[in-house]
C-alpha cells in the first residue's frame, strides 16, 4: 500500500499537482493521461504503443497551463498493434476454456514515440486517471494487472523502471536490447520476442557465413542501436569480422548529420553494411540515398526494418533489393483480416483516433465534403496497405502472443486462488501475476510453445529473409534460412543460398574483404596500423606450409618431410644414396668392372707365361695373389653402390680394409723379396732362407689377421649401420652408413696407410738396385701413387656432401687399385707382349752391352 501511496504522488508530481497538508482531497491541476482505446471489464489488461510517430515540437511560455501534447503521423503497423491486442481480448473472452467466468478488457495508450509521454501512461496504468484523489483511490485494486508494451527499446526501458519497484509485469512484443535482461534491474519485465543479444550473434555468424570480414555498421541512436551493434561487433570480433565505420544515426537528426553518415558509407570500401536501425530512424537515412543515387551496397538488416512493408513498398528504396536479414518467424491467424477491416469510426463515433486512422489508411479528410473527403462507406477490405496485410504477421503475432501470456498467468492465478480459498474467493494482484508468469508454459494456436526463461526472455528463433522484386516493382520477403537458438551451436544457423538474390539482383554472391583471402601456402602479416582484416600475404619459407586458407602462420614439417612446391603440403623428404641407376653410379660401376676385366686379363696373361724370367722373377705366387686382391678391391667398390641396410653397412668397410691390407701386404712381400734377392746376392750371404715361400705366406696372412682382428672388434662394439642424415640437408635425406665407431673405421684405415708407408719406404731404399728389371721402382711409383690417393681422400671425405662422400671413397678404390696394377704390372706385361726379347733370365738378371 505504501508503494501505491508513492506511486500516485510521483503521478502528482508529474501532472502539476498541488497537495495541501490540511486537506484530505487532491485534485489535479494538469490534463489526466487518458486511453486512446479502452473497454473495462472484470479483469484489465494495459498496453502503450507508438501509434503515432511523433509529436509537435512546442515551447511552453510557463505563463499559462500547458496545451496537451499534439501527436501527428499515425503509424498504420502501430495501431494494427493496438487492433490486434483487442482482436485476442475477443478471443479469449469468446473462449470458455481460458479464464472462464471472467472477461478482459483493456486501456490502450500512445507514447506518441515521447519517453515522457512512455512513463505517463504507465503511472495512469497503475494508478487510474480521475481527476479527484482521495484517502480510499489507495484501498481499490490497480488500474490493470498487466502492461503490454512498448515497441521500442528505450522506452520500454523507462516504462520497467517505473514501474518494476511495484512489481507490475510489463510484457513487451517488440522491445529487443539485451539490457532488458538484467533481472536486478528490470525484475517484473518479460518479452515475447527474443533479445538482440541472439539477432546479433545470428547477424555475426551470417556475415562471416558468407565470407564477408570487411563491413560496415549504421545504428540508431538509442538503446536498441547501441546495444545492438555493441553486441555484434563483439560476436564479430570473435568471428574475425573487422568494422571499417560504426555510424549513429536518429530520426531527429540534421540534414548534415546525415549527410556526413551518408559521405562515410560512401568513401568506405566495404561493401556490406550492416544496418541495425530502429524502422523510425531508417526513412530519412534511405531518402537521402535515393537522392545521390548510392547503389551495390549489400544491406544486412535487423528485424525492426527488414521486414517492414512500408519500407519494402516504396519502389523509390529498390536499392535494397538483395537485402538480408532476420525476422521474427511468420504465423497465420485465422479471422484476423475480417477483424481488421470490420474496424470503423462509426463504432465510437467520439474517438477522433478512429477517424484519424480512417483518414490516413484512405487519404481522405472528414472536414472535406467535396473531393477528398471521407465518407465513411469507404472499405478496408479493398485496401491494400500494411494495416490490411495478413502476410506478414511476425510482430503482430508477437503482440498476440503477450495478450495469451498474460491470460494463461491470470487464468493459473485464479484457479489456485479458488482452489485455495474455495469459500471465501480470492482477488488476484499485480505481484501475483509477475510471480505466476514466471513460470506460465502453454501452446498457441499457431503451434508454438511459449514459455520464459530466468531473464524473461523467449527461445530465440529467427527466419532468414532476402528481398527480392515483386512483379508490381515492390519488394517482397523471400524466406531462405533459419537460427534457432535451442539447436546445436552448430545448427543453429541454416541458409537456403540457392535461392537468394543479391545487390543489384545478382546472383553472384557479392565480396566485401579488405583484403583477399591468403591462399594455402602463404601466411596472413597484418598490416601495420590496420584492423586484423587487412593484411598481406607471404609465401610460407622452405620447409614450411599452410593448408588452409587465411593461415595466421606457416607450420614446419615433421624431420622426413619437406613441403611441396606450392607449400601447402607437406610430402616425404628425397631419399639420397648413390644409386646404380644414376650416372655417376653406372660410370663407378663400369670403371670397377674395367678394373676387374682387367685385372683378369693380366692374370691370364700370366697364366700364360707362369714359366717366363719375367713372371718367376719375383715370387709368382705372390703376382697372383696380388692380383686376385687387386681384384677384390674393384669388386670391394660396388658395396658402396646401392641403397644402406645393415648388411652393406658392415660388409663395405670391413671388405674395404681386409682387401686393401691384403693387397698392400703382398706388395710390401714382393719389396722384401727384393731386397732380400739383392742382399742374396752378396757373398756369403743367406738371407734367403729366413723370407722364403712359406714366410712370405704367413707375412701376408699375419698382417691381414691383424686387420681382421680390428674389423672383429669393430663389428662387435659398435657397427657401422644405415643412418638418414638430416642435418646436412634441410630439403633432402640423405642415406649413409654411419660409422658407428669413428675409432674403428680410422683404425682400420690408419693400419692401412701404416701397412702402405712401410711399402713405399722400403720400395723407395730399393729402387736403385742393380738389376736391369728392377721391380722395386714400379713399387715405389704404386705405393707413391696409393698414398697420394689416400692422402687427398682425407679431406675430400671429410667435405664432401651425401652421396658425393661415397663417390670420393668408391674413386680412391679405384684409383689406388689401378694405380698398383698399371704400375707393377704394366711394365711386365709390356715385355711379354711387345719385347719378348727382353723377356729372358740374362735381361732380368744383369746388363747387356
Amino acid at each position: 500500500m505504501a508503494n501505491r501511496t508513492v506511486s500516485l504522488l510521483l503521478m502528482l508530481v508529474v501532472h502539476g499537482i498541488c497537495v495541501p497538508a490540511s486537506e484530505q482531497v487532491c485534485r489535479l491541476f494538469g490534463q489526466p493521461a487518458l486511453p486512446v482505446l479502452s473497454a473495462e471489464r472484470d479483469i484489465n489488461i494495459g498496453a502503450i504503443f507508438t501509434i503515432h510517430r511523433s509529436t509537435l515540437l512546442k515551447m511552453n511560455p510557463f505563463t499559462s497551463k500547458p496545451e496537451p501534447t499534439t501527436c501527428v503521423s499515425l503509424s498504420l503497423r502501430e495501431f494494427k498493434f493496438a487492433q490486434m491486442l483487442i482482436f485476442a481480448i475477443q478471443e479469449i473472452n469468446n473462449n470458455t476454456q481460458l479464464l472462464p467466468g471472467v472477461s478482459l478488457g483493456y486501456k490502450i495508450y500512445d507514447s506518441c514515440s515521447s519517453i515522457a509521454l512512455t512513463i505517463l501512461s504507465g503511472m495512469a496504468l497503475m494508478n487510474g486517471y480521475e481527476e479527484t484523489l482521495s484517502d480510499t483511490s489507495c484501498s481499490r485494486p490497480p488500474a490493470v494487472h498487466a502492461i503490454v508494451g512498448e515497441s521500442n527499446s528505450s522506452p520500454t526501458i523507462a516504462l520497467a523502471t517505473v514501474v518494476g519497484p511495484f512489481s507490475l509485469p510489463v510484457i513487451s512484443h517488440f522491445a529487443t536490447c539485451a539490457c532488458l535482461s538484467n533481472r536486478k534491474r528490470y525484475a517484473s519485465f518479460f518479452r515475447t520476442i527474443p533479445s538482440d543479444y541472439y539477432q546479433s550473434r545470428a547477424l555475426a555468424q551470417l556475415v562471416k557465413h558468407f565470407g564477408w570480414t570487411w563491413v560496415g555498421t549504421v545504428r540508431s541512436r538509442s538503446d536498441y542501436g547501441n546495444n545492438g551493434i555493441a553486441a555484434f561487433e563483439e560476436a564479430a570480433k570473435q568471428e574475425g569480422i573487422c568494422i571499417e565505420y560504426s555510424e549513429a544515426i536518429y530520426k531527429t537528426d540534421t540534414q548534415e548529420q546525415f549527410l556526413k553518415t551518408l559521405e562515410v558509407i560512401k568513401k568506405g570500401t566495404a561493401r556490406v553494411v550492416v544496418a541495425f536501425i530502429a524502422v523510425g530512424d531508417i526513412f530519412p537515412l534511405l531518402n537521402l540515398i535515393v537522392q545521390h543515387n548510392i547503389t551495390g551496397i549489400q544491406w544486412v538488416g535487423s528485424e525492426s526494418w527488414i521486414t517492414s512493408r512500408t519500407v519494402a513498398e516504396t519502389k523509390e528504396y529498390s536499392f535494397l533489393s538483395g537485402a538480408v536479414g532476420f525476422a521474427i518467424a511468420n504465423a497465420k491467424l485465422v479471422g484476423l483480416r475480417e477483424f481488421l477491416v470490420n474496424v470503423h469510426p462509426d463504432q465510437e463515433p467520439k474517438n477522433e483516433l478512429l477517424k484519424e486512422f480512417w483518414q490516413t489508411a484512405f487519404q481522405c479528410s472528414f472536414r472535406n465534403s467535396g473531393s477528398g473527403g471521407c465518407t465513411g462507406s469507404e472499405r478496408l477490405a479493398e485496401l491494400q496497405n500494411e494495416y490490411t496485410d495478413v502476410s506478414e504477421l511476425r510482430i503482430v503475432n508477437k503482440v498476440y502472443t503477450a495478450v495469451y501470456a498474460v491470460a494463461h498467468t491470470l487464468h493459473n492465478v485464479l484457479k489456485d486462488l479458488k482452489s485455495f480459498n474455495s469459500s471465501k474467493g480470492g482477488q488476484s494482484t499485480p505481484q501475483m501475476v509477475l510471480k505466476y508468469m514466471r513460470d506460465v508454459r502453454f501452446t498457441v494456436k499457431t503451434g508454438e510453445e511459449i514459455f520464459f526463461d530466468v531473464s524473461g526472455d523467449p527461445v530465440a528463433r529467427y527466419d532468414l529473409v532476402n528481398w527480392q522484386p515483386a512483379d508490381d516493382g515492390s519488394l517482397q520477403f523471400k524466406h531462405v534460412g533459419v537460427y534457432d537458438s535451442s539447436l546445436h551451436s552448430e545448427q543453429h544457423l541454416q541458409i537456403n543460398q540457392e535461392h537468394m538474390l543479391w545487390t543489384g539482383n545478382s546472383e553472384q554472391l557479392p565480396v566485401s574483404v579488405c583484403s583477399e583471402s591468403c591462399p594455402p601456402g602463404t601466411r596472413k602479416a597484418v598490416q601495420k596500423g590496420r584492423p586484423v582484416c587487412c593484411h598481406d600475404c607471404i609465401p610460407c619459407a622452405e620447409g614450411e606450409i599452410s593448408n588452409g586458407t587465411d593461415s595466421s602462420d606457416c607450420f614446419p614439417c615433421d624431420l622426413e618431410y619437406w613441403s611441396n612446391e606450392s607449400n601447402d603440403r607437406c610430402v616425404l623428404k628425397v631419399v639420397e644414396f648413390l644409386s646404380y641407376t644414376e650416372i655417376m653410379g653406372m660410370v663407378l660401376c663400369i670403371f670397377s668392372f674395367i678394373g676387374v676385366l682387367l685385372t683378369a686379363m693380366v692374370s691370364f696373361l700370366f697364366y700364360l707365361h707362369k714359366e717366363t724370367p719375367i713372371v718367376r722373377a719375383n715370387n709368382s705366387e705372390l703376382s697372383f695373389l696380388l692380383l686376385f686382391s687387386l681384384s677384390l678391391c674393384f669388386l670391394c667398390s660396388l658395396t658402396f653402390i646401392g641403397r644402406p641396410t645393415e648388411w652393406s653397412c658392415m660388409l663395405r668397410h670391413t671388405a674395404f680394409g681386409i682387401t686393401f691390407v691384403l693387397c698392400i701386404s703382398c706388395v710390401l712381400g714382393k719389396t722384401i723379396v727384393v731386397l732380400m734377392a739383392f742382399k742374396a746376392t752378396l757373398p756369403g750371404s743367406n738371407v734367403m732362407k729366413f723370407f722364403g715361400p712359406l714366410q712370405q705366406r704367413l707375412s701376408v696372412v699375419s698382417l691381414m689377421l691383424m686387420q681382421m682382428i680390428i674389423c672383429v672388434v669393430w663389428l662387435t662394439i659398435s657397427p657401422p649401420y644405415p643412418y638418414m642424415n638430416l642435418s646436412y640437408y634441410r630439403e633432402r635425406i640423405i642415406l649413409e652408413c654411419n660409422l658407428g665407431s669413428a675409432l674403428g673405421f680410422w683404425a682400420v684405415l690408419g693400419y692401412t696407410g701404416l701397412l702402405s708407408i712401410l711399402c713405399f719406404v722400403l720400395a723407395f731404399f730399393s729402387r736403385k738396385l742393380p738389376d736391369n728389371f728392377n721391380e722395386a721402382k714400379f713399387i715405389t711409383f704404386s705405393m707413391l701413387i696409393f698414398c697420394a690417393v689416400w692422402l687427398t681422400f682425407i679431406p675430400a671425405y671429410v667435405s664432401s656432401p651425401g652421396k658425393f662422400t661415397v663417390a670420393v671413397q668408391i674413386f680412391a678404390i679405384l684409383a689406388s687399385s689401378f694405380g698398383l696394377l698399371f704400375c707393377i704390372f704394366a711394365p711386365k706385361c709390356y715385355i711379354i707382349l711387345i719385347k719378348p726379347e727382353k723377356n729372358t733370365k740374362k735381361q732380368i738378371m744383369g746388363k747387356v752391352l
